[in-house]
């Protein structure tokens, strides 16, 4: 991936954090949040940072198309996701904890090349935190080079986060009674633009994600799509590699 492409759009995410995000942090009024679906939210900040990001997006690389969080309204714009260029928005990811006031919120954008992720990013708009990875290139953090560690661990060695909110109601009891007998589980951030470079750093070993949405599950590429990261990789439940095509379309 070109590094003026890669430089442009951590402008454009840090545009849209500053314009959009950051002046509504904990000055949310009652009519700037509405309910998405049952038990998920959205508000006009979530709205305006993809007014600012798509545009840009689909600008930069003419030809190139833009599948944002908004298919979650339409369906029918997952179409097509898998051929030519497509970005991935999520303009900003942890709603509920940034309506909440928590500091757990994240910008996240990747690029889809024939439906393979090639690049990905995630800002942190409070503290600036930029992770940022291309294919073949690896992966950094505020500019520094991140590379997995090498060593090997028992399962009973691992630490990490289990995300039972989408689970079935007859796995929720399986999983939160089992889940503390394989590994150490964390609360996690409830936000996979945070959750996913704990996993770069080291501070968590794994994550698990019942329902991982398209427009999440391509920024995973921060570890996963990258050579230099070949020990972190993602799997479905079957065992099966993680691909962006097989993410939950709901």
């Amino acid at each position: 991936m070109r590094s003026d492409v890669m430089d442009e759009v951590a402008t454009i995410l840090r545009q849209a954090a500053a314009e959009a995000i950051l002046p509504r942090y904990r000055k949310l009024l009652a009519g700037d949040v509405e309910e998405k679906t049952p038990g998920e939210v959205v508000t006009v900040a979530d709205r305006e940072a993809e007014q600012i990001i798509s545009p840009r997006l689909a600008a930069l690389l003419p030809g190139s198309r833009v599948g944002e969080e908004a298919v979650a309204s339409n369906p029918s714009l997952m179409d097509g996701l898998d051929e030519g260029q497509v970005w991935l928005v999520d303009p900003l990811d942890g709603t509920a904890n940034f309506v909440a006031g928590s500091s757990a919120f994240s910008v996240m954008v990747a690029l889809l090349q024939d439906g393979r992720t090639v690049a990905s990013w995630l800002l942190d708009p409070v503290s600036g935190q930029l992770s940022v990875a291309s294919r073949g290139n690896g992966a950094f953090i505020d500019g520094l080079r991140v590379r997995a560690s090498a060593a090997s661990l028992t399962a009973s060695e691992c630490r990490g986060s289990v995300l039972t909110r989408f689970l079935p109601e007859e796995l929720k009891e399986q999983v939160a009674v089992g889940s503390p007998a394989l590994a150490e589980v964390l609360p996690g951030a409830k936000c996979a633009g945070v959750d996913y470079p704990s996993i770069i750093r080291g501070s968590q070993n794994f994550l698990m994600f019942w329902r991982l949405l398209p427009w999440v599950g391509g920024s995973s590429g921060m570890g996963s799509s990258c050579r230099s990261h070949k020990r972190r990789r993602g799997f479905a439940t079957d065992g099966t590699r993680y691909r962006r095509d097989c993410a939950n379309r709901r």
